[in-house]
């Protein structure tokens, strides 16, 4: 049962050192607020990455923690070590 313990810690540890590495990276997300009135947010460059939610805060909020769970994976890690932030615009035709 110690043992346990230990692994979950050092589990624990190890994730929050992942997270703590990538903190100050901005992410680019795209944020829609669908028919229902619903907040869709998704992060383009990690595949799968997407939350929703009532408002937009709590949109925000639902996404930071599937990032969070995203980036537990090696390949989503591999992603952001060569992610390099550029000027981003989102751009919409009338058809």
């Amino acid at each position: 049962m110690i043992f346990s313990t230990n692994l979950a810690n050092i589990t624990l540890m190890a994730q929050s050192d992942i997270l703590s590495k990538y903190r100050n990276l901005q992410l680019p997300l795209f944020v829609e607020k669908d028919e229902d009135g619903l907040y869709v947010v998704e992060c383009p460059i990690l595949e799968g990455c997407y939350s929703q939610g009532k408002t937009l805060d709590e949109a925000l909020r639902n996404i930071r923690e599937v990032i969070d769970l995203v980036l537990e994976e090696k390949e989503a890690q591999d992603i952001l070590q060569d992610y390099r932030p550029r000027e981003l615009s989102l751009h919409t035709i009338t058809l």
